[in-house]
Formats: C-alpha cells, structure tokens, sequence
C-alpha cells in the first residue's frame, strides 16, 4: 500500500509517486480513493486529487509487470461521525445501489488505468463503527455482484478486500463465502493491539506489541475453520510500530500499563504510532538495544523514559516471511510503502536484502513505451461487452497490458 496522502509530507519523510520503489513489488495498492454518498461514485479522498491516479498508473509504462490496485475506503472513511460511515452498508443494502456503484467503480478502474480494487470497509456488521446486522450478507452480495460484473465485461480486473486480525471485527465477515468472489484476502496482521486497549476493553490499558505471531496463528486459524484456502491470504506486515506512554517507567515491558498514547512522530504527526524511519531515528539518536521477543516475532525498545513502541527490522520481518511460506500463504503486503526510510530499508530487508528482483521477473524496462503495444492493434483485436442491461463501456483487447 502507499498512502497518497504521503505527498503532504513533503519535507519530512513524503513520498512521491516516483519515490516508490515500483521495480521491488508485484502489486501497489494506492490508499485511498473515496465514494460520494448517494452518487456512489469513486472520487480523490480528502488532501488528494485525481492527477494522483494518472500519475500513479503512469508507472507501468516502466514497469509494465506492475499491476496497480486502487484501495476503496479506509478506517478513517467509515469513522463515527462522518458523512461517509454509512456508505458501504447504502451501497450493499440493494441490488439498484450495487450495479449502481459497480458501473461508476468501472468506468473509473478504465479511465484511469487501474488493474484492481481492493475493497477496505472497516467494518461491516460491527456495531462501534455504525453497522447494521444485514450489513453482514450484503457483503457477500455486494463482493459476488462486483465479481461477475468484472468477469462478465472480461476486463480482468482484479478483486481483493481487507480482513481484519481480530475476532470482534472478523465475526462480521461471511468468510466461507466471501472468499469465492476476490483474488485474494488481505489479512491485517498488524494492529492487533494498540493505545485503542483502554479501560473500557476486556485488555485493558495494557501495553502489548501491535503484532503477535501467537496471535496471528489464531487469527489464521479463524479462517481454516471457515475453509478458506491458504493461497487465499495476504499476511499483512507494519513498516511501523505502535507506541505507548508508560504509567511507570519501572515496568517497561509487555503486560505493564499504560497512560496514554505514544507521543506524536515529527514526519507522521500521529500519537500511538512512528514510522520504520522515525523509530530508526530514535535507535541512532538514543544508541538504543531493543528487545527481542522471538517468540512473538517482534522487537521494543523504550526511549524519553516513558515512550515505549513495538516494531519490526531485518530478523523479525525474516521471521514472519518464514511464517507465511510454513503457513503456505499467498503472499505478504506492506502498510505501508512511504512509511520506509529513503533507502527502502525495511523493504529491502523483506526481500532478503536487495531491490529490483520482481521488475527483473515482470520484464522491467526504462526505456518501455505503451505505444509501442498499441501498433499492433486493430479492430479485430477487441470487442464490445455489455451486462445487466446496462452498456459496460468495454474494449477488451489482446493486450497484457490495460
């Protein structure tokens, strides 16, 4: 993932389309776009505009084996107290409002150049963020009707959605059915605890690391009980960590309590969390030890007395790579991508230490040129798709690239 709104951090750690290091991924989920209440149509999300989507998708003519992926939605879209949280359940709750969005999300994806969505409604179902109870089978339908919609206008979009580690969100999804209709499941493995552990939670204000391989198994297990094929899951991984204020600098480990959330960041401004290159910083400003937990498969340190994060660097990041093959998932995605020092740091370390190997695999070239492809092309190579009764503006062609 890559957080357009990074931009704003110009100065200060911001990362623009071309500090994107496209040669290293094989996929790149821009975050976010948004949906209009009512029109349902796809829009730039605030602090954004849509010159974001061409210039992101321009990428591929560098590395045409990229594929780009528009991310829907968000924590913050679906937040108490703003005039998108009952988007989704509008969008879900009919089959008028599906096909609705479905055809403004498609002609979207085709003007700007976009190889899939990633669905990120955070959450269906769950009371605390204003769901409703039939949000839970409207899902599955709105996901089913997204699918054949893409598989009938033979577009070859992509379809994926964001799933939750915990059991309090996880309980809203229909996994089993869910599923069925998308590529791939992103599994968000990395925010399992957090300065949100507060009084009014069973845990309490209790500092814990925001990743937990013991409690990542349980998470995945959650979803083999459900029948869901290992090759389905993405394990999500943090180019950050979660912060804490300790209660009482004598106690500074997992299970002491906390006071608050972790002091704000410089570049990311945001209490609770540091970015990769905001906790490096502090490792080489304070000449700090971390701690190991092997056996969560994550590392802490405490810095100012009382600041206290859970992060991953090169060995941790290993053992969870190794988690994933043993678990025989899919793959692994990065929230997020901007959040990485400039030398890509992290990213490297996920790769074993170097950058460049998927765009050597999916044909890399500088110099490439999209026109190049279209010389070829005439009439015969494409053909007009209709659905639903409605006219899918289509032209699907011979082409790898779209």
């Amino acid at each position: 993932y890559w957080e357009a709104w990074s931009l704003t951090r110009r100065g200060c750690a911001g990362r623009s389309v071309d500090d994107i290091p496209v040669d290293s991924l094989t996929h790149l989920n821009v975050a976010f776009a948004y949906i209009t209440p009512d029109t349902f149509e796809v829009v730039p999300m605030p602090k954004t505009s849509a010159k974001i989507f061409s210039e992101i998708t321009a990428v591929k003519q560098k590395a045409p084996g990229l594929k780009i992926w528009i991310s829907l939605g968000g924590w913050t879209f679906s937040d108490n107290g703003t005039d998108t949280q009952s988007v989704w359940g509008d969008i879900a709750r009919t089959q008028a409002n599906r096909n609705k969005f479905t055809v403004n999300l498609y002609k979207f994806m085709k003007t700007y150049g976009f190889d899939g969505v990633d669905i990120d409604w955070e959450y269906p179902g769950a009371p605390d963020r204003g769901g409703k109870p039939d949000d839970v089978q409207n899902f599955v339908l709105l996901m089913e009707y997204i699918s054949v919609y893409f598989e009938a206008s033979a577009s070859g979009f992509g379809l994926s959605f964001t799933a939750p580690s915990s059991y309090w969100y996880l309980r809203w999804f229909k996994i089993d059915q869910l599923h069925k209709y998308v590529n791939w499941i992103n599994v968000m493995t990395y925010d399992i605890h957090g300065s949100w552990d507060s009084p009014a939670s069973t845990i309490g204000s209790i500092v814990y690391a925001h990743t937990n391989l013991t409690e990542i198994q349980d998470t995945l297990n959650l979803f083999w009980r459900n029948n869901v094929p290992a090759d389905k899951l993405n394990l999500g991984i943090g180019f950050y960590g979660r912060s804490y204020t300790l209660e009482d600098t004598s106690c500074a480990k997992p299970g002491c309590p906390f006071s608050a959330p972790g002091r704000a960041g410089s570049c990311t401004g945001e209490s609770g969390v540091l970015s990769y290159a905001e906790i490096e910083a502090r490792i080489k400003m304070y000449d700090l030890d971390a701690i190991h937990d092997k056996t969560a498969g994550v590392k802490y340190l405490t810095f100012d007395e009382n600041q206290w994060v859970s992060y991953d660097d090169q060995e941790t990041l290993q053992t969870k790579v190794d988690f994933a093959n043993e678990q025989g998932l899919l793959g692994l995605f990065v929230w997020a991508i901007d959040l990485d020092d400039t030398q890509h740091t992290a990213l490297k370390a996920l790769l074993g230490g170097k950058l460049g190997t998927f765009a050597t695999q999916n044909g890399y070239d500088p110099n490439y040129s999209q026109d190049d492809d279209w010389d070829s092309v005439t009439g015969n190579s494409c053909a007009w798709s209709g659905m639903f009764g409605t006219c899918v503006e289509a032209v699907v062609c011979n082409l790898d690239y779209r």
